[in-house]
């Protein structure tokens, strides 16, 4: 199986839609209740959707591969994006940045390696 993609919920589509293009996505789809998106690199694609309310919870994060991290998150920056951590070196040996989208959906940019399929930790067969 494939992953296609993933759909966040959207109380503001019009604002997501130029948070996500000031990110340098591309939409494929943009209407008023929905948007999709293609990865600027590979072939997945993310989607947000109109809700009248975010759950109360929300504990879900997405994650989006950068080959250069640090020059990436000082692009965006450049265009007024502001993250709520800058890159680190996580334990579990990835270089992550995070930010949020107009909704609160919590990105994640990062950066793994060869850690991100074959950790030291990984499960072998």
């Amino acid at each position: 199986m494939n992953l296609n993609q993933v759909t966040l919920p959207a109380i503001d589509v019009a604002a997501s839609v130029a948070f996500y293009r000031k990110m340098g996505f591309v939409p494929i789809v943009d209407e008023p209740h929905y948007a999709r998106f293609k990865s600027t690199q590979g072939t997945a694609t993310f989607s947000v959707h109109a809700v009248d309310v975010l759950p109360e919870r929300n504990d879900t994060v997405v994650y989006f591969e950068c080959d250069a991290l640090d020059e990436q998150v000082a692009a965006l920056r450049a265009r007024g994006v502001t993250f709520t951590q800058a890159p680190r070196d996580e334990p579990w040996l990835w270089r992550e940045a995070r930010l949020v989208d107009p909704s609160g959906n919590v990105i994640c940019l990062y950066h793994a390696g060869v850690n991100r399929l074959d950790p030291p930790w990984r499960v072998r067969s």
